[in-house]
């Protein structure tokens, strides 16, 4: 790896996007990078993702140089670099972590409203910079934005490109936790990448899916998949492992099947 550095350890893949003197930019070869990484995170061993950036941004977003280099077309970026990538994050049956440890703007905004659970420092800022260059949202910005502050709040954000900052990002919705600073953060990634690593992965995959789909199906949808999902769980080892530690007033040790 040449644009990550890549740490696996007691079950949690950690990914640090490592160009800090772009700001962690997106070039072709970090976007690959990551598409292989994700594609590794789906081995039974690896129960959570960590995704963190270098030096003191998260991610600028697309590297405009390498883009304007390679001469393609958007639409065949995006569907080849971007897309795949935001899918294997939103599809992957494991906890995402994002540690936004700066600014997070453009693609680099997105990739974070992609995962599942972001903590960022006080200092970081949240841009959808595309308006600035006469671009659109993407990377999926249209479809995790509005959800997440709602229609009105999200438009705003991609019209005008106002900086919004880690505590108001909270208050709206976008981030989980603030924290002071880089070595805080580097403390809070340990601890909920732990915190979720030894959670029952199976359920905990199958409520993210039944979460990221519930906007787009009727409420008898819903109730079947739940009602499906419910049975698998149901069955699985975990839940057995969680009901015998109950009785036994211990805590449960879940491994995930």
């Amino acid at each position: 790896m040449n644009t990550i550095i890549k740490e696996l350890e007691n079950n949690i893949l950690k990914l640090t996007l490592n160009r800090p003197d772009s700001l962690n930019a997106f070039n072709s070869e970090m976007l690959y990078e990551l598409q292989s990484s994700f594609g590794e995170a789906e081995s039974d061993n690896i129960r959570c993702v960590v995704i963190t950036g270098a030096g003191k941004g998260f991610s600028s977003g697309q590297d405009l140089k390498d883009f304007q280099s390679e001469g393609k077309p958007f639409k065949e970026a995006l569907e080849k670099k971007y897309n795949p990538l935001i899918k294997q994050i939103m599809e992957l049956p494991k906890p995402v972590i994002c540690g936004i440890n700066g600014v997070a703007a453009g693609a680099g905004l997105s990739l974070a409203l992609a995962c599942d659970f972001r903590i960022a420092v006080e200092s970081a800022q949240l841009i959808e910079v595309f308006i600035n260059v006469g671009l659109v949202p993407d990377s999926a910005s249209t479809f995790t934005l509005p959800r997440l502050v709602g229609l009105q709040k999200a438009f705003q954000m991609c019209a005008t490109a106002e900086r919004v900052s880690a505590l108001e990002a909270k208050r709206l919705g976008l981030v989980n936790v603030v924290v002071q600073n880089k070595e805080v953060l580097d403390i809070a990634l340990s601890k909920y990448s732990r915190k979720f690593a030894s959670l029952p992965t199976f359920s905990l995959g199958m409520t993210k899916a039944l979460l990221n789909s519930s906007f787009s199906k009727s409420l008898d949808k819903v109730l079947s998949d739940e009602a499906e999902a419910q049975d698998k769980a149901g069955n699985s080892n975990d839940y057995k492992e969680g009901v015998t530690a109950f009785l036994e007033k211990r805590k449960p040790v879940f491994k995930g099947i």
